[in-house]
């Protein structure tokens, strides 16, 4: 009989009038919801009272102790662990499991891989209660890594999951125009090199020559291959401004921001010749250097000279050999043509004999 009168419900009671059966019903009851507890005063027959008195409502899978069709006493203590899913991103890879803990600390002891990510990084803190419509916590195992700042590297074991997160742990401040090996939202993986390098911006100003220019006239009395200064150049300054890129401490770039003309530059202007022979030859300056020696040997570098020895010039040439090698295009005896002309003149006559017919050699 008292059985019976345990399942009538307690709506009826009370609207029988039966005082004395609602006072009994009342009851301070302690309900736990995951980690938050709280005191439930009230009218109540079951667990199942409570928990619709409180606006709880279950799933099948939720866990409450004692069971929802319990009869309960003053003092009462309910809780219930509702399921709740959780999604791991370890290191990029996705695992997900469901949970009635009501803490991340307490379903990760339950999962068999706890003891591979129990030195890893969280996104969220351990600690934190997991909320019923679930949970994804991006986790990072720690990584060997090497950090290369300044062209200075160093060996790093980190957990954080990517480049920008890298930084912030390493207190590492990046200037707009320093440049990083990697973007910020990259993924850090094992063994992985980062890189970054510090560059600096400078304005310099220095004052530097402007070299002058040439121009070149045609002189029809000049042989070909001559050559005469007319004007002697002069060059020029300017002041100028370079923006300079120092890149770990290196300069690597300039580039000219202004300039300022101080001194213009004075162009020179030299007259070449057109003159040739008959032949069409000019001056052949080749072997020029070895001429010079030959000459300060045979001449003491004397290109007029006539001792009247029968060799004449800077090179000693007789006057047989002179005629034989159109020595007479330039002048009738070679102390009468120029340096040029002579060399030239040696040149024609190295062409079948090398450096034989002279005593002296380069």
């Amino acid at each position: 009989m008292r059985k019976a009168v345990a399942l009538v419900s307690l709506g009826a009671m009370v609207a029988a009038g039966s005082i004395s059966a609602a006072t009994a019903l009342h009851k301070d009851v302690i309900l736990t919801l995951d980690d938050k507890t709280y005191e439930s005063p009230g009218f109540a027959l079951t667990v199942g009272d409570v928990l619709r008195n409180n606006g709880v409502e279950l799933e099948p899978e939720d866990e409450v102790v004692p069971a929802p069709g319990t009869l309960i006493s003053d003092g009462q203590e309910i809780e219930v662990r509702f399921q709740k899913a959780v999604t791991l991103v370890i290191d990029g890879k996705k695992t997900s499991f469901v949970t009635n803990d009501p803490t991340l600390e307490d379903a990760l002891a339950d999962v068999p891989f706890a003891e591979t990510i129990k030195d890893a990084a969280f996104s969220v803190p351990q600690a934190t209660p997991l909320p019923r419509d679930g949970v994804t916590v991006i986790v990072t195992t720690p990584k060997d890594i090497t950090l290369k700042v300044a062209g200075k590297k160093t060996k790093v074991v980190t957990t954080a999951s990517t480049v920008a997160d890298l930084l912030v742990e390493q207190k590492l401040a990046m200037n707009p125009q320093d440049i990083l090996s990697h973007t910020l939202d990259e993924a850090i993986g094992e063994g992985q090199t980062i890189a970054l390098d510090r560059v600096e911006l400078e304005k310099v100003e220095r004052k530097e020559p402007i070299s002058f220019e040439i121009q070149t006239r045609d002189n029809s009395k000049l042989w070909k291959g001559e050559t005469r200064v007319i004007e002697v150049g002069k060059d020029g300054s300017a002041l100028r401004t370079y923006e300079i890129t120092k890149v770990n401490g290196k300069q690597k770039k300039s580039k000219l921001l202004s300039e300022v003309i101080t001194r213009k530059p004075k162009t020179q202007v030299v007259e070449q010749g057109t003159k040739v022979s008959a032949n069409g030859a000019g001056i052949n300056l080749a072997r020029e250097a070895a001429w010079n020696r030959i000459a300060r040997c045979e001449s003491g570098n004397n290109w007029k000279i006539n001792t009247g020895n029968g060799y004449y010039g800077g090179l000693q040439f007789s006057k047989s050999s002179w005629n034989s090698n159109g020595g007479r295009d330039f002048a009738a005896y070679p102390h009468q043509a120029t340096r040029e002309q002579q060399i030239t003149v040696a040149n024609r006559y190295y062409a079948k004999a090398g450096f034989r017919p002279w005593s002296c050699k380069p």
